[in-house]
């Protein structure tokens, strides 16, 4: 009876394998397959288990994320005095030992695959929705930073401020990004439905050590915050990671998303937090691609406050590189985690990796925020 129960979880770890394989190659080979699963299977995930999930008034992700550190950290150790004390039963102690690795393996791969790798392949939100990519002129370029630099620069006037003028938060990082989120499902359908509740990270200082400002955990189906960065950054990383909860996973799709929710938001801050974060974008775009007399021109253009706050978080980065606060040098994990985010992303497609982020620039441009001073 015992070797039929092991030779049964055999074959069910070779179908989910299996099973995970397939449906990777299927994502890859088919955008329909993927759209498919995108609209009508993955919200069921989300649902059912993200709600119960978001009860929780902690991340989850995260604890799986330390208990996996502490299984691989305790593994040889456990498994070395298991062998010792248990020396007549050796062979079973290594054999349950690689199948509870192997499961461990299997749910992994599994969460990553239904709730990440296909949904890379789906047809883009801009795709969906008409928003053309590229052959924007300089001309454009420069009226939209115009644009995002005015509006900035108005909401950066009606925000709280603390006496060295930094900025400070005073809105939630809940009901409003939902609330924002939701009322974008009436102009974009497919943002409609349920959103789970974003939550902060204990270990954010770990996450700043990794230029980390938000997260999506797919095998918690979790869109969690980095809680200690600028506080500018906050409403508009709550609502891109909530942007992944909906089966977007391209980042600059779901940066576009998050302006579009904080533009549309009732909320000052959302709005500033919104704008602020286009307006980088595309400044770091006028660098690139414009003159000199131009990008003088829309850098004296800011305002003090948003000057203060661009500052301010350049600076907050910097001094965590700096900082020996943490368990491991901060370069290191910058280093390590930068390559294994560039890894990941051209893994599932996005051949230009982190600097797909930037391309949310194109899809401003594509949408005509900004054009003839309107969208």
């Amino acid at each position: 009876m015992h070797k039929l129960k092991l030779k049964k979880s055999t074959w069910a770890l070779i179908a989910v394998f299996a099973a995970c394989v397939l449906l990777n190659i299927l994502a890859w080979v088919s955008t329909s397959f993927s759209e498919w699963y995108g609209v009508h299977i993955f919200p069921i995930w989300v649902s059912a288990f993200g709600r119960p999930i978001a009860l929780l008034p902690f991340s989850l992700g995260e604890f799986m994320i330390i208990a996996a550190i502490a299984i691989v950290l305790l593994t040889p150790v456990v498994l070395a005095v298991l062998l010792i004390v248990l020396k007549g039963r050796r062979k079973k102690v290594l054999k349950v030992t690689g199948l509870i690795w192997l499961w461990i393996i299997a749910f992994i791969l599994v969460t990553e695959t239904l709730n990440c790798f296909i949904l890379y392949h789906r047809r883009t939100f801009g795709e969906t929705y008409g928003i053309e990519k590229g052959g924007h002129t300089n001309a454009e370029l420069l009226e939209l930073c115009d644009y995002l630099t005015a509006n900035t620069n108005a909401l950066s006037e009606l925000v709280q401020r603390e006496e060295d003028g930094k900025f400070i938060l005073t809105t939630d990082l809940d009901k409003t990004c939902r609330k924002a989120m939701e009322a974008l499902g009436e102009e974009f359908p497919l943002l409609d439905g349920y959103y789970v509740t974003p939550k902060p990270v204990i270990n954010s200082f770990f996450m700043s050590q990794q230029y980390l400002m938000g997260i999506y955990f797919p095998f918690s189906l979790e869109a969690n915050y980095n809680q200690e960065m600028y506080p500018s950054n906050l409403p508009e990383t709550v609502c891109h990671e909530l942007a992944h909860t909906k089966g977007f996973m391209l980042e600059d799709e779901a940066n576009f998303i998050a302006f579009l929710a904080c533009d549309r938001s009732d909320d000052i801050e959302y709005r500033y937090s919104g704008y602020l974060r286009a307006l980088k974008y595309v400044l770091s775009q006028v660098r690139s691609n414009c003159s000199d007399a131009d990008i003088s021109r829309v850098y004296g253009a800011l305002a003090p406050g948003v000057v203060v706050d661009i500052n301010g978080n350049v600076d907050y980065w910097q001094s965590v590189q700096e900082s020996d606060e943490g368990l491991l040098p901060s370069k290191t994990v910058a280093k390590v985690s930068d390559a294994a985010m560039e890894a990941s992303l051209k893994m599932n497609g996005v051949e230009d990796g982190k600097k797909s982020y930037g391309r949310m620039v194109d899809m401003l441009l594509g949408y005509g925020v900004g054009r003839n001073n309107g969208e």
